[in-house]
């Protein structure tokens, strides 16, 4: 079955990090890109970033660009997200996603995780 379950959300302050983690079966993670984006209450579920399989490209939205960063561990089938320089406007359920490009589009990707929540006070 395939399977994504991110890990690492939670509350921090503003200016502060969170790292989360998002598990993959490997059927659901062995030859694919992964993608993360996030969803703020009453918003659209918009692109934070993604990587290629072999993990040599990467991509990021221009609002997280310099403060976030993507990588994956295949060895692990775990795709990471190290997020730095959190603001209030960061708060947002994250979800992991797996598909065959890594593209902005969330139409683009196959499987999709539960999400975890990131809550960044001010």
């Amino acid at each position: 079955q395939e399977q994504l379950v991110e890990s690492g959300g939670g509350l921090v302050p503003a200016g502060g990090s969170l790292r989360l983690s998002c598990a993959a079966s490997r059927r659901t993670f062995s030859g694919y890109a992964m993608g993360w984006f996030r969803q703020a209450p009453g918003q659209e579920r918009d692109f934070v970033a993604a990587i290629s399989w072999s993990g040599e490209d990467t991509y990021y939205a221009d609002s997280v660009k310099g403060r976030f960063t993507i990588s994956r561990d295949n060895a692990k089938n775990t795709v990471y997200l190290q997020m730095n320089s959190l603001n209030p406007e960061d708060t947002a359920v994250y979800f992991c996603t797996a598909g065959m490009y890594p593209q902005s589009d969330s139409q683009s990707y196959d499987y999709w995780g539960q999400g975890t929540q990131v809550t960044v006070s001010s």
